[in-house]
């Protein structure tokens, strides 16, 4: 999962809410996480800054995120 995510979900927001706050469209957020799109300059500073994190972190792959919404346990 990219750093964007792994952030947005340990704020527990959803894409919308990180949209709101990024003055940016949640479909955009969507496209970014999912690796369709890449942020133009403008929407990786936006999305940075609301994530106290650096531009060129957003999409780095982290490992696994503890506040994901789905585990092994329940989808079995």
């Amino acid at each position: 999962m990219v750093r964007l995510k792994a952030e947005r979900l340990k704020r527990k927001w959803s894409q919308q809410d990180l949209a709101f706050h990024a003055h940016m469209a949640s479909a955009d957020i969507s496209r970014i996480e999912r690796g369709w799109a890449r942020p133009y300059p403008g929407q990786a500073q936006r999305l940075a800054a609301t994530l106290g994190i650096q531009p060129e972190e957003l999409l780095q792959e982290v490992e696994g995120c503890e506040h994901a919404p789905y585990t092994a346990e329940a989808l079995s």
